[in-house]
């Protein structure tokens, strides 16, 4: 058996797809891309992504079958400084929840919750 990452892909589940990718562009300064849904039943903007690199991709998602909203999952996006992407969270429509913090070894967390509700979170090194 081949050995892989634990999470091959992610979807956010959204109420309002402009407004949910206008706020991570915003705060990710990262464009968005329409992407296919093989179903045909969703609209989708993926994340930027090199299949090839390591960690997952994934994509905000409006979806007749989930919703947005606060959840169990917490989906981490990387960052240089995750206090950059923290300090465009307000601005762009969003909450911090936590601000920065230590998580020892590993680096730095800020918690967040996005316009539609769901909570994220940003992980660096410094």
């Amino acid at each position: 058996m081949t050995k892989m990452n634990a999470v091959g892909w992610f979807d956010i589940y959204v109420d309002d797809l402009n407004r949910a990718v206008a706020f991570y562009e915003t705060v990710l300064g990262a464009k968005l891309e329409p992407m296919g849904d093989p179903t045909g039943e969703s609209q989708m903007m993926s994340f930027p992504a090199d299949m090839s690199a390591y960690g997952a991709a994934g994509a905000l998602t409006k979806s007749p079958y989930a919703s947005a909203g606060v959840g169990g999952t917490i989906i981490y996006f990387m960052a240089e400084d995750c206090a950059t992407e923290e300090a465009r969270v307000a601005e762009a429509g969003g909450m911090v929840i936590r601000p920065k913090f230590s998580i020892g070894e590993f680096g730095f967390v800020t918690l967040c919750q996005d316009t539609e509700g769901n909570t994220f979170g940003l992980n660096s090194l410094k």
